[in-house]
């Protein structure tokens, strides 16, 4: 299995990923005036996830630190893993 090697994500694509998930975190629903958002990779890079929309969310900080490498269970019957 090859990792994908990081790359750091354009400040439009941000921009297009956090308008698309309605600026709220998609794991607890916190918005950007409750908190930090972050994009993360639903797949992990570490676990062959890719660099492409399709494969981007918005997380908020704590939720982006609590699912670490792991993949969101609620999203593992969306992909082939």
């Amino acid at each position: 299995m090859n990792k994908t090697p990081r790359i750091r994500i354009p400040s439009e694509v941000r921009t297009y990923v956090f308008q698309r998930d309605k600026y709220q975190c998609q794991s607890c629903g916190k918005t950007t005036l409750e908190t930090d958002l972050t994009i993360d990779h639903i797949i992990p890079l570490s676990l062959s996830g890719r660099n492409d929309l399709s494969n981007l969310q918005t997380l908020c900080a704590s939720c982006n630190q609590q699912k670490t490498n792991h993949i969101d269970p609620r999203f593992r019957c969306h992909f082939d893993v």
